[in-house]
């Protein structure tokens, strides 16, 4: 199974640094004299939960340019024609959409886009060098719909929210079982045993993976969102009509493993209810159906 993407690597480190600092700073001290105080505990799990999430999206375009090595291109001074025409499209969609202008950047890899960022007038949208090579002017204009529609509809605020909470209660829910093994199976009656922090981890990785179901979901929506919106910034459907069926005949370029659902296009994973991209098929119809209006 592939991981949703660098949010969500990130997010999960994040989580996992917070914590170890909270305990060793003795903060979040959710254990009282009469058993597991559940409000402190929720405390301690939304902070770490939308902490994780949050910081998460605030490094998010600098952890995106690490992991693919994206050049940003200079406006001022773009170095090829090909890379003013990237800057100007960029520009005019973001004008049309009515956010700021993002930072546009080229990637060397297989047919793929992403964008990301924590606020929607400061994003960055990067286009790989085999998507360029690959479609006509007009279908990479259409993945930058795609893209910029992305920005503009704060996806990526939406999933730290989303993120946020599921974390919350991936922490809590393991923590409270975890306390009920500890103290009523294996009868422990003092402190946090040893079953406790197993049982803990145990549960956040079966927790993590059933909320991964949730944040996968709302990544399909927001792709058929963002076809809607491209073809609304474009005028036109077909461009992005077009752009899907040229994806679909193509191999799909895989971004890095854990960036995999802020590209325009991904692999299917081991089950549809872990995928972070629809099919192309399904994509392709409901752009068909879809009230542009």
């Amino acid at each position: 199974m592939k991981r949703i993407f660098l949010f969500l690597m990130t997010n999960i480190a994040v989580m996992v640094v917070l914590s170890i600092t909270m305990s060793i700073l003795g903060v979040g001290r959710y254990l009282d004299e009469q058993g597991l105080n559940l409000t402190q505990l929720l405390i301690f799990s939304a902070f770490i939960g939308f902490g994780g999430a949050f910081i998460s999206l605030l490094i998010s375009k600098w952890m995106a340019k690490r992991s693919t090595g994206a050049r940003v291109i200079d406006p001022q001074a773009p170095s090829s024609r090909q890379e003013a025409w990237l800057v100007e499209t960029v520009h005019q969609l973001a004008d049309r959409a009515g956010i700021g202008h993002p930072e546009v950047a080229i990637y060397d890899g297989p047919p793929n886009a992403f964008a990301t960022g924590a606020f929607r007038n400061n994003a960055l949208v990067a286009v790989s060098t085999g998507l360029l090579s690959s479609m006509t002017e007009e279908e990479v204009a259409a993945v930058l719909g795609h893209e910029v529609a992305h920005v503009a509809n704060g996806d990526m605020v939406t999933l730290t929210l989303i993120q946020g909470v599921v974390n919350t209660f991936v922490v809590f829910l393991a923590r409270v079982v975890g306390y009920f093994v500890d103290r009523v199976i294996l009868k422990n009656e003092r402190g946090l045993g040893l079953g406790y922090f197993g049982v803990v981890i145990v549960c956040e990785i079966i927790f993590g993976l059933l909320a991964s179901i949730i944040v996968a979901w709302f990544s399909r929506q927001r792709e058929y969102r963002a076809d809607s919106g491209s073809a609304k910034l474009m005028g036109a459907r077909e461009p992005m009509m077009k752009a899907l069926a040229r994806l679909g005949g193509l191999q799909p370029g895989k971004l890095p493993e854990s960036f995999e659902a802020a590209g325009i296009s991904g692999g299917g994973g081991i089950s549809a209810l872990f995928s972070t991209h629809p099919p192309i098929e399904q994509r392709i119809r409901a752009l068909q159906n879809a009230q542009l209006s």
